[in-house]
């Protein structure tokens, strides 16, 4: 009995399309314990990471419900795929973000 191999569900020459298409603004939502220097910290952490300032505007606050965290939307923009991922990486080794998408 012969053996058929399955059909690839992309037909090859259809190569799969970015999700994101850059140069973009893309939004990182940052997680930490409330605290009052933590929005600065947060916008030191990404003035580094994307070597200018960021705009207070550019910055969102939103305090948990029992005021114990704060989560931060922060839009930048970005020129690649490679420059998102640094950034995720870097937000993965800072002490103070216990959560981050």
């Amino acid at each position: 009995m012969k053996k058929e191999s399955p059909e690839s569900p992309v037909p090859p020459d259809e190569e799969k399309k970015p999700l994101i298409e850059y140069p973009s603004v893309y939004t990182f939502k940052v997680m930490g314990a409330q605290a009052p220097d933590f929005v600065d910290h947060v916008r030191e952490l990404f003035r580094r990471m994307m070597g200018s300032e960021i705009s207070p505007d550019s910055i969102h606050e939103q305090p948990s419900s029992k005021g114990k965290y704060v989560s931060l939307s922060v839009s930048v923009y970005l020129l690649s795929e490679e420059q998102r991922r640094s950034i995720y990486a870097q937000l993965h080794q800072d002490k103070r973000i216990v959560y981050y998408l």
